[in-house]
C-alpha cells in the first residue's frame, strides 16, 4: 500500500464528488425536461378544451379598453367626467 498517497486520497475522493454532483445534476436535469413536456402537453390539452372561454386576465384587459373608449367617446363629445 506504498502507492496510495494523501494525493491520490484527496484526487479520488475530488473525482467522486464531481461524479456525484454531475449525476444529480442530470438527473434534476431529465426532471425539468420532463416536467416542460408535461406543462406543454397540459396546455396543449387546455387550449383545444377551452377555447371559448377568455382567461380572467383577457376579460380585465377587455373591460380596460371598454373603459378607456368610454372616456374617448366622452372627451370627443365634450362631456366632462
Amino acid at each position: 500500500m506504498a502507492f496510495i498517497t494523501p494525493d491520490m486520497t484527496s484526487a479520488a475522493v475530488a473525482l467522486t464528488a464531481l461524479a456525484i454532483v454531475s449525476l444529480v445534476a442530470l438527473r434534476g436535469w431529465r426532471d425539468w425536461i420532463q416536467l416542460k413536456r408535461e406543462e406543454l402537453a397540459a396546455g396543449q390539452v387546455a387550449v383545444t378544451q377551452d377555447a371559448s372561454v377568455p382567461h380572467a386576465g383577457s376579460r380585465i384587459e377587455i373591460a380596460d379598453l371598454k373603459e378607456r373608449l368610454r372616456k374617448l367617446e366622452a372627451i370627443a363629445a365634450g362631456v366632462d367626467l
